[in-house]
């Protein structure tokens, strides 16, 4: 992705006004994060927290010697970005309670390489209303600068009660 389309840091994230926005935004784009860069620090704190330790996360001079050429992101940190990412786009005003409620599909088609540059493009792809609230569906896109393919792929199932 070339960088000039992505801002730095995007304007204002927009604001959702509750569940009868949530239902006029199903099926739209939502827009795109900021770039953050994930450095050796922040992996190797990740592999401590999850005990996580394999060498081609944590241990750069072995890495080196790999295909990748260097540390790769853990998958499941990258995914864990996703709450921090969508807070850049857009909040959700006019709700008592958001809960994260799963994950539906998650793939990481290509390596994420420490010290590379990430942004999410996120979508509303479906709000079904429930008892007391809303289920949505956010499809998200995390792009790697400079890279043809996205390094994760996720639909993220979020709850919001009223």
């Amino acid at each position: 992705m070339n960088t000039e389309t992505v801002p730095d840091r995007p304007a204002s994230p927009y604001v959702i006004d509750g569940i009868p926005g949530l239902l006029e935004r199903a099926g739209s784009p939502l827009g795109t994060s900021r770039w953050v860069t994930v450095d050796q620090e922040m992996v190797t704190a990740f592999a401590e927290v999850s005990s996580d330790r394999q060498w081609i996360h944590i241990d750069p001079e072995r890495a080196g010697q790999s295909p990748y050429g260097t540390t790769i992101v853990h998958g499941f940190f990258t995914l864990s970005l996703s709450t921090h990412l969508l807070d850049d786009i857009f909040s959700v005003k006019g709700v008592a309670m958001t809960l994260n409620y799963g994950l539906n599909r998650v793939r990481f088609p290509a390596p994420l390489p420490v010290g590379s540059r990430i942004c999410m493009h996120a979508s509303l792809t479906a709000a079904t209303e429930i008892l007391g609230g809303i289920q949505v569906i956010y499809h998200l896109e995390y792009k790697v600068d400079g890279k043809p393919k996205p390094c994760c792929v996720a639909d993220l199932v979020f709850r919001y009660y009223s």
